[in-house]
């Protein structure tokens, strides 16, 4: 019986009983009352990261005062991606976000299609179709024209604030320069920062300190629960091409080199902006990018051909490779590769890439890791992990933690022990190696990494000479006071990484974007970048790179955020501003308590 029909059929019975009916009513229109709002901030605890706690409890105090209950939940790194990423399993969420320098990690991040997939892509569930069209249109753009579609985006993306970008941290290592010199300070969040260093003696090993276990537990690269950026794992794994650190272009890797034909209508990625006739990135933009491998094998000794390229392809859009009714794809590179059309083998060392999208765009697709298909094709199958919830059309490939990895790569497995180290050897038929190619080499004999959860230990070590480089930027609470002394040296890099409060919006009241903006306006930014993170983090009011972000939306002299200003000055909160703010959009007050419809 529906709810109209209940009160009509209630309504009937009032002349038998006046306080049975009163009673009957009362019940009915209960089913639809209101109940205080509780919510709950997942994040990590401070041995997994000491900023995100800071955040969550500043940010949660201030909900509180606005009549929100609100519950800090502590998940492990592995956990809370496992938790959020994969299950979407959350109410808010803090957390590190990698970011991109490019503004297309948007469209991994935000495009609907992905709203039920696990991974990197879209796990805040936003479906907007406003948001689509341009994640689209500067895909198919250049020059000028991006930039144009990418403010349009930017702004759009800023007003919905489907997520919260608090602020971009410094990146701050330590190196010692008495084993190992040419530190690249700009690519040690890289692969490539690893490479070409000058050992003081001929050889030996390059000992690295990194505060995450996850390379000791775990070294798959598609997996979304232990994979963030991690320059370790991907020293074993060869991509076709590379994208350093802040680039504009990505760098011919495993492929030889590659031509591309814009096609009909498509985009020549001369940067002109004159891809699109139009300019309205309208016109149909798929282009064939043409592949030359370079003659190489994997760790096992396997020859690495085109098939399996094609396979890796094919197998990052579907893990499951048909075999289930909910297609599996890969956690990760999703939006990325998302501009492949297919792939098609030409011979043993040339592939044809039909892509939807720039040049620009297409070379971007290229920096996946290339997967032996003689290893990774048996793991199509669901998995079977004790204890574990996992998403639906989950494969034995999302979750295998890969112990010993079979790459291409310039480092190959040698040992791991699980919390305390990842030791890898120099794969010496690497083709970096050879006289002809002019790409940075592995120089160490052996890279280990050891694990060490605290900045202040990791410091110590690089001091007491122990290791070489702090693998994992260093904390922000400790750099006030580290100075690089003797042959340690402290070197900082720009990163695309930023700190963001992010909703679940396929849960209500979250769904509303109205609700999320009165949530932004109890966060100061600028306050949580000088307090949490001492000074040496930078507030924003969009995830882009500061090299795309439109001037509307930087903040300015006041440090105000120019899209959603905090209500209150310096960290302290104007409650009853923050409260209007609510009101305003269409929530209601019991007391003190914000209710919402159950």
């Amino acid at each position: 019986m529906d709810r109209r029909s209940l009160l009509v059929a209630t309504a009937a019975g009032c002349s038998l009983s006046l306080s049975g009916c009163v009673r009957e009513l009362r019940s009915a229109v209960n089913r639809d009352r209101l109940e205080p709002l509780s919510v709950t901030i997942t994040t990590q605890p401070a041995d997994g990261d000491r900023q995100s706690i800071q955040l969550s409890r500043d940010i949660a105090a201030n909900l509180e005062a606005v009549g929100i209950d609100v519950h800090v939940e502590l998940r492990s790194p592995q956990e809370l991606r496992r938790q959020v990423l994969v299950n979407h399993d959350f109410d808010l969420v803090v957390d590190r976000h990698p970011g991109g320098a490019d503004p297309d990690f948007l469209y991994e991040a935000l495009y609907s299609r992905y709203a039920e997939e696990s991974g990197w892509q879209n796990p805040f569930g936003v479906t907007n179709m406003a948001i689509d069209d341009l994640l689209e249109r500067q895909r198919r753009v250049a020059g000028a024209d991006r930039r144009e579609v990418v403010e349009q985006l930017a702004t759009l993306v800023a007003r919905e604030q489907p997520f919260v970008p608090i602020c971009r941290p410094d990146e701050v290592r330590l190196v010692r320069t008495s084993r190992f010199d040419g530190w690249r300070a700009d690519e040690l969040p890289s692969r490539l920062g690893y490479l070409d260093l000058d050992p003081v003696e001929e050889g030996g090993q390059l000992r690295g300190t990194i505060m995450d276990a996850s390379p000791s537990q775990n070294v798959n690269p598609l997996s979304a629960a232990y994979r963030g950026p991690d320059p370790v794992v991907d020293l074993v794994y060869d991509p076709l091409a590379v994208e350093p650190p802040g680039g504009d272009e990505v760098v011919a890797w495993l492929a030889e080199d590659w031509t591309w034909d814009g096609g009909e209508g498509g985009g020549d990625g001369d940067g002109s902006g004159n891809d699109d006739e139009n300019g309205d990135g309208d016109d149909n933009n798929n282009g064939t990018l043409e592949l030359t491998l370079r003659e190489h094998a994997f760790h096992d000794g396997e020859s690495l051909t085109a098939d399996d390229v094609e396979f890796t392809y094919e197998f990052l859009a579907d893990t499951s490779m048909g075999s289930s009714d909910v297609p599996a794809p890969a956690p990760r590179y999703r939006g990325r590769t998302s501009a492949v059309q297919s792939v098609d083998v030409l011979d043993e060392r040339t592939l044809e890439f039909v892509v939807d999208g720039t040049e620009a765009i297409a070379e971007r697709a290229l920096v996946a890791p290339i997967l032996p298909r003689h290893v990774w094709e048996s793991r199509a199958d669901p998995p079977t992990v004790p204890g574990v919830r996992l998403a639906q059309g989950t494969t034995e490939a999302l979750v295998a933690n890969n112990f010993p990895p079979v790459g291409s790569g310039p480092y190959q497995y040698a040992d791991h022990e699980d919390r305390q180290h990842l030791t890898l050897e120099r794969y010496a038929d690497h083709f970096t190696t050879r006289e002809d190619v002019e790409l940075p080499a592995p120089t160490a004999d052996s890279f280990r990494v050891q694990v060490d959860p605290r900045s202040t230990s990791a410091i110590s070590l690089i001091r007491g000479g122990d290791s070489d480089v702090t693998i994992s930027p260093l904390e922000t609470y400790v750099l006030d006071d580290l100075e690089g002394t003797g042959d340690v040296e402290r070197v900082e890099s720009e990163t695309a990484a930023f700190y963001h409060l992010g909703f679940n919006v396929r849960r209500a009241p979250f769904g509303d974007p109205y609700f999320r903006r009165a949530v932004a306006g109890v966060i100061d930014e600028a306050w949580l970048a000088e307090t949490v993170f001492h000074g040496h983090a930078d507030p924003i009011a969009t995830p882009l790179s500061p090299a795309w972000t439109p001037a509307s939306l930087a903040f300015g002299d006041e440090n105000e955020d120019p899209v959603v200003p905090f209500h209150g000055f310096d960290g302290e909160l104007d409650v009853d501003a923050a409260r209007a703010a609510f009101e305003d959009a269409g929530y209601h007050y019991d007391g003190d308590a914000l209710v919402v419809r159950q």
